[in-house]
């Protein structure tokens, strides 16, 4: 096979240039003739009637242009149920309920606004604890619902669980937990909203879902009376996504209803402060699990039930439990799986998707269960992994159609990495831990449609316009899509643009999640390339004389197979495209939507075409005497299909690592009767420059058949497997296990003070 030029390349990301010279801008920069300040007012209380609101000082401060409150806006409904609106009336379920918004010449004039407002509430019971708001006489969160569990039916049966429990050799079975923890984007939420004198709307902001937000703010303008009106989305450079912006927001509907009622630009921008109190985080569970296998270690079952903390509201976080899945019957050959989940209203802040879309939760105990059976059956564990590695051309008891896999190899390779049989088991304070994966990487059918548009233009000078759905939000689309284009069409990278923020100009695209991006907008792309180079071909067969498929491009040269010095550059043959007798443009358009399914009434089906794998690994050491963990070695494998851009592709699994080591040891949003009492980087624990490990990334390349360039997804799958590995690690070096999301030191030196009282 003849060398790629672009493909597997480690070009550097197309953005770079503009983000390190202070160029893009960002939200924080956007800044619009006229433009005023919108700021909200939140709820004072986690639930509360709200029994008048006083509006007429705000309204009369000098500079203050707008004060809109839920009883002076129209009614629109959004969310995964449509029970939220922008701003609230009759009652306030958390202590993020938007209550009143202002618009104001100036942002501290409009703070200043929002102390003038005056709010009676009548302060009701509130209930913070999922388990608690099972109850039958527990407070009721949205009366209308008669109670607070949400009424999906999370359940998964594939197999007899219970008669392949009795046939098991050895069973184990434990209840585990994880917190809340947040996304941490370094650019905080907002958007800037304006209607032209015919009342379209144009939104700036920074969803990872353009299309289908522009659909929800139609329904929007259609509350408002405007009906028929258009809506353009204008992404800004975007300071990090991690699925924060899977949805819309009540800070933008409440931006697009002051800019109506004042007729001037309105920005809205969340302090950091806000941005901790006021967005979504990863869904708290409780995991009660029990795993068999037989006497030479084959697993038999794995029964699994959660119970969630959904939250005040119902968000798109809520579907997690059907990702959470993906794992439970997936990971590992387990031919039994029972798994049931519960996602329960509470007064707390309301989940997200956060990167990994659940399966970091499922896979915290699914993992740390692993190790359990393997000590139980008498089976080191990283040989109990490998009996039970996953294998190219299987399908699981979900219905997932396997293609390609390389877990084993990533298994084997972070064993030999951490020197695994010479470190483990030694109880001296340094321990190793393993934990793998199992992800979508070739799309996931959560929409009816999995589908991305492309199209491209050439011009006279064998320059490449490509206009995609696909959005940038830091993880390098842009220059992946640009390496696969310049790929098929014989150009460089540096000649493609790629062209992705304007819903008005770009074809349509359900959203940035599942990993996607690379596999669909990429498979897109080729789509595209490939009909505009049949196009180049035809043009240039009449030029050199010679059948279309006796030509090729390379390196902006077309010239024939059969005899080489028969060669024209790729600019001259396009430029005299438009003097031929028949002048022809150069441009295509495809769209791309994969054979996936939408899983059935039983949540079985082939849910992406193709899964990623992954197994990472963990040297810790443990000081007995403090409880602190330090990480000494960090071996991550990954089976990515093919490598378009093996730079980028390390950013994404050293990004992932970092974010999965800040959610087992540091990171917990605290949350004490709805309030968040940790809306900082001071007191919330993100790891910084200064923490980091490091990192050793192992890329291994089974080709995808259905992938572009046989490449799969990796935007999420390196933060899966980060906790359980460390959680392995720390049992492996002081024979304690914690249970629950972090592990701080206060609980090791607990759990270690529990085994010398234990003897």
């Amino acid at each position: 096979m003849e060398e790629l030029i672009n493909v597997g390349k480690r070009i550097p990301k197309k953005d770079a240039y503009e983000k390190v010279t202070g160029k893009a801008i960002y939200m924080n920069d956007l800044k619009l003739k006229g433009m005023l300040y919108g700021k909200i007012l939140y709820s004072r209380y986690p639930h509360a009637r709200i029994l008048r609101i006083d509006t007429s000082k705000a309204e009369r401060l000098p500079g203050v242009k707008a004060v809109l409150t839920g009883y002076n806006i129209p009614e629109i409904r959004f969310g995964f149920y449509k029970d939220n609106t922008p701003l609230k009336k009759g009652k306030v379920v958390s202590m993020r309920d938007e209550v009143a918004a202002v618009a104001a010449t100036d942002p501290d004039i409009a703070e200043e606004a929002l102390d003038l407002i005056e709010v009676e509430y009548e302060e009701l019971p509130g209930v913070f604890d999922p388990q608690e708001a099972m109850r039958e006489d527990a407070p009721l969160i949205h009366e209308e619902h008669k109670t607070n569990v949400l009424r999906l039916p999370w359940k998964l049966i594939c197999g007899d669980v219970e008669e392949a429990r009795k046939e098991s050799a050895y069973v184990v079975e434990d209840r585990l937990r994880v917190t809340w923890v947040t996304h941490c984007c370094m650019g905080t939420s907002g958007c800037v909203a304006l209607f032209d004198y015919q009342d379209n709307l144009t939104i700036y902001t920074v969803t990872q879902i353009p299309y289908l937000a522009q659909r929800d703010f139609l329904d929007a303008l259609k509350a408002m009376g405007l009906a028929g009106k258009k809506v353009r989305v204008i992404q800004t450079t975007i300071g990090g996504g991690f699925g924060s912006k899977l949805d819309t927001y009540a800070f933008e509907y409440i931006a697009i209803l002051l800019a109506h009622k004042t007729r001037l630009p309105v920005k809205i921008l969340f302090t950091r402060e806000e941005e901790f109190k006021a967005t979504s985080t990863r869904q708290p569970a409780i995991i009660d699990i029990a795993q068999g296998c037989t006497k030479d270690g084959r697993l038999t079952f794995r029964d699994v039930s959660m119970i969630l903390d959904n939250g005040a509201h119902t968000s798109w976080g809520a579907t997690t439990p059907s990702v959470m899945m993906m794992p439970i019957s997936s990971l590992y050959k387990v031919p039994n799986v029972r798994y049931t989940a519960k996602c329960v209203y509470t007064n707390n802040t309301w989940s997200q998707a956060m990167r990994g879309y659940g399966n970091p939760q499922a896979t915290f105990a699914i993992e740390c269960s692993m190790d359990q059976l393997a000590q139980e059956a008498g089976i080191d564990p990283m040989e109990f992994r490998l009996i039970n590695a996953n294998e190219p051309g299987e399908i699981t008891p979900q219905g997932f159609k396997i293609s390609s896999c390389a877990l084993r190899e990533c298994i084997e390779e972070v064993g030999k990495r951490l020197q695994w049989k010479q470190k483990r088991g030694r109880r001296n304070g340094r321990g190793v831990g393993m934990a793998s994966l199992i992800h979508v990487g070739g799309g996931a059918r959560v929409y009816k449609s999995d589908g991305c548009g492309t199209i491209i233009k050439v011009d006279d000078f064998g320059k490449v316009d490509v206009f995609t759905g696909a959005s940038e939000i830091g993880q390098g689309s842009e220059t992946v899509i640009a390496q696969i284009v310049a790929e098929e069409l014989g150009v460089r990278a540096e000649d493609v643009t790629v062209v992705n923020n304007d819903t008005d100009i770009c074809p349509w695209d359900v959203g940035v999640h599942a990993s996607r991006t690379t596999f669909v907008a990429g498979n897109s792309a080729l789509g595209a390339a490939r009909k505009v180079k049949a196009e180049i071909l035809k043009l240039a067969a009449l030029v050199l004389n010679e059948p279309e498929d006796a030509l090729e491009i390379r390196d902006r040269v077309v010239y024939s197979s059969k005899d080489p010095e028969k060669k024209i550059e790729l600019a001259k043959l396009l430029r005299g495209a438009h003097y031929t007798r028949h002048g022809r443009m150069i441009m295509a358009e495809y769209f791309y939507d994969p054979d996936n399914e939408m899983l059935d009434k039983e949540f079985k089906g082939n849910l992406s075409m193709a899964y990623a794998y992954g197994t990472h690994g963990v040297e810790v050491e443990v000081d007995q005497e403090t409880g602190q963990v330090r990480i000494l070695k960090y071996v991550a494998a990954h089976d990515v299909g093919k490598a378009i851009n093996p730079m980028l592709l390390e950013g994404q699994v050293y990004g992932g690592a970092a974010m999965g080591i800040g959610y087992a040891l540091t990171e917990q949003l605290i949350l004490e009767k709805g309030e968040v009492k940790n809306p900082n980087f001071l007191d919330y624990k993100i790891l910084t420059a200064k923490d980091m490990v490091p990192i050793e990334s192992v890329i291994i390349e089974p080709l995808e058949k259905y992938g572009p360039y046989g490449a799969k997804g990796i935007g999420e799958p390196g933060c899966v497997p980060t906790a359980p590995a460390i959680a392995n690690a720390i049992y492996d070096a002081v024979g304690v296990r914690i249970k629950d999301l972090p592990i701080t030191p206060e609980k090791i030196l607990a759990a270690l003070k529990e085994k010398v009282k234990a003897g």
